[in-house]
């Protein structure tokens, strides 16, 4: 049985990510700020898969300190991970000449820096055991600037660096690594919005889509999927 690691599991993407693992029989340790947010989505994931188990801790991804705690904790729990997917992000959206102060590292330790954490801390486990599968949920902001998003979009740009980094380091070592970039996803993020559901990518696609990357043969790699919407744009 597989073990995956989920930052950012309660809510949007990342709960949609859990739940789809959770009905392939996938292990699970998920992470949030919110504690009892955690006791929901654990006892939700027991009641898709009874045989699973789920580990949560709460966890500021952006601390270095809290991350790696809970990487730690997650190991010991579950033995070993083989799957690692980084979700949890901050979205601040506003131009870089009108952001607040320290808009752009808050964004950075959330989008880029977690990633390179665990990243750091998993790798040459994976590389020893010769398997594995690290998820960089990305954003199409990492190929296309949003003009009302600077920073963010300058986080994206360098989270997709960092995946393709991992790549190449991973590669000869057998283990994969993806970066999915999904267009405007109906999340909380959205909330109250009056754009049609149509209009958006849905959690469950990009959920999907990481269950058909684990589902290839073990030679093939998906290096980037980009998930966009059919309609024109938000």
């Amino acid at each position: 049985m597989q073990n995956a690691l989920i930052t950012g599991a309660t809510k949007g993407i990342g709960l949609a990510i859990a739940k789809a693992l959770a009905k392939e029989g996938i292990n699970l340790a998920i992470c949030s700020r919110n504690n009892e947010d955690l006791l929901l989505v654990k006892e939700a994931l027991l009641q898709i898969n009874s045989n699973i188990r789920v580990f949560t801790r709460v966890t500021d991804c952006s601390l270095r300190k809290e991350l790696i705690s809970f990487a730690a904790e997650a190991e010991r729990e579950l033995q070993s991970i083989q799957i690692l997917i980084n979700n949890a992000g901050l979205f601040l959206p506003a131009s870089i000449l009108e952001e607040e102060e320290n808009a752009l590292q808050k964004q950075l330790d959330l989008n880029l820096m977690a990633g390179y954490e665990l990243y750091r801390y998993f790798g040459k486990k994976l590389i020893a055991a010769r398997t594995g599968h690290i998820f960089n949920i990305c954003s199409v902001a990492a190929k296309q600037v949003v003009v009302n998003a600077g920073s963010y979009s300058v986080t994206k740009f360098a989270q997709r660096g960092l995946n393709d980094v991992m790549r190449e380091e991973m590669k000869a070592h057998r283990v994969k690594v993806t970066a999915i970039l999904p267009g405007s996803t109906l999340t909380s993020s959205w909330s109250g919005t009056t754009i049609p559901p149509e209009k958006f990518v849905m959690p469950e696609d990009v959920a999907a889509a990481v269950i058909n990357c684990l589902k290839m043969s073990a030679g093939a790699n998906v290096d980037e999927l980009i998930i966009q919407t059919t309609t024109e744009e938000i």
